[in-house]
């Protein structure tokens, strides 16, 4: 765990505002000067410690004993009403449990992941994607983000949970605010939860075939809002990295050179150009949140206890990437040499292959249908959320011949 070199202190570096939306690579080989471990600033005067190197990322995501997920002690140290709370706030779930209670409350979610059949997904996926196509086809134009990527995860989720039509799109609202860091993140947050809430008390007195009856009667026995966190948990991890994924992967398809002609059915594939994103743009750059028990020292950095140190999977990540893809390259490359962009460890993301199957599936039925999209403004002039979280467009605008619904 330790090193014999050490660092000295320096400024920290903003992992926020448009500078770091518009090049966090930049950012990533700055905070690379500090060593392995960096200070950085994650909101306005909201310090955390940074990891940019792939092996001490490995290190602290597998050191249950030394690091807890546990934010309670360093909630305190902020404002009630910080935009980052709805991302770091303690509550009763998974990501900020260890031991017996994280194992408890995992279980539900992989267990009720478990039951989205691939088959049955993919062919869920593959209606949304048609009636989504369907209703921007004719038109040729749309915004891919808010018209496709943005839209079908969470159609796909709401659905599975059973959550009705006439709440969806406050649950949309909900969870794109609620990883923003803005100051309406609290609020967004906090609407969710009460549309969740309003679910599960409903469907504890009335259950249905759906996720979230399914949460509740789980053996593991979780009480009402123990069930409503480890939903909106799943919502929020569900859906915004897959959207991000997905809109990630197709500006790689329609900007790559080695990508032309794949969306006339070439061979470079959309498998490809999704393990190309979450080795170089992961759609959840920053997060893995721990907090050291007792002092420490990581790879040379000395961590007092109960600091708040984050994992950089991009930074990580652009350390260890293998060569870029041929059009030899026929499999995701993942298994020779992992990224980490879904975490790792005890906590590594449970929702890998619903994720992937959903952004593939999503990917390769748009490209199907429209075989000409193009970028309807400059690459360089596309503009990226600010946030320390994720890597995420805010439109991706495109052109086609219009197609019949």
């Amino acid at each position: 765990m330790t090193t014999t070199s050490a660092h000295p202190p320096t400024a920290p570096v903003a992992l926020h505002g448009p500078a770091f939306a518009a090049d966090p690579q930049a950012v990533y080989r700055q905070l690379r000067r500090q060593g392995p471990v960096a200070e950085v600033e994650i909101a306005p005067g909201v310090g955390a410690l940074l990891v940019t190197d792939y092996q001490a990322a490995l290190d602290l995501l597998r050191d249950t004993d030394t690091f807890s997920k546990d934010s309670r002690a360093w909630q305190r140290t902020v404002p009630p009403d910080s935009p980052l709370l709805p991302v770091l706030g303690y509550r009763p779930t998974a990501l900020f449990s260890d031991g017996a209670t994280h194992a408890r409350y995992r279980q539900v979610i992989t267990d009720g992941l478990a039951l989205l059949e691939p088959h049955q997904l993919q062919r869920r996926v593959a209606e949304v994607a048609h009636r989504l196509i369907d209703a921007f086809g004719e038109s040729g134009s749309a915004d891919l983000i808010a018209d496709y990527a943005r839209r079908l995860p969470v159609d796909v989720l709401t659905t599975g949970f059973g959550v009705p039509e006439e709440h969806r799109e406050r649950l949309v609202a909900g969870i794109v605010g609620s990883i923003e860091s803005t100051r309406h993140a609290v609020a967004a947050y906090t609407d969710l939860v009460e549309v969740v809430t309003g679910m599960v008390a409903e469907r504890r007195e009335r259950p249905r075939h759906d996720l979230t009856s399914w949460f509740l009667t789980h053996p593991a026995g979780l009480d009402n809002d123990e069930v409503v966190r480890q939903i909106t948990l799943t919502m929020i991890a569900g859906n915004e990295p897959t959207t991000n994924l997905i809109g990630n992967a197709l500006l790689r398809l329609l900007t790559d050179a080695r990508y032309a002609g794949s969306l006339f059915g070439g061979a470079m594939t959309a498998h490809q150009a999704i393990d190309e994103v979450l080795w170089h743009e992961p759609p959840l750059a920053n997060l893995s949140a721990h907090y050291p028990r007792v002092d420490v020292t990581l790879h040379g950095r000395a961590i007092p206890a109960g600091s708040l140190v984050l994992v950089s999977y991009a930074a990580a990540n652009s350390q260890a990437a293998p060569p870029a893809a041929t059009a030899d390259t026929a499999e995701l490359r993942s298994g020779e040499s992992a990224h980490l962009a879904w975490a790792a460890g005890p906590h590594a993301c449970p929702a890998r292959d619903p994720a992937l199957l959903i952004a593939i599936t999503a990917i390769e039925q748009l490209t199907s249908r429209i075989g000409d999209l193009e970028l309807a403004e400059p690459a360089d002039a596309l503009r990226w959320r600010p946030g320390p979280f994720h890597r995420a467009l805010v439109r991706l605008p495109v052109r086609f011949t219009p197609v019949a619904g």
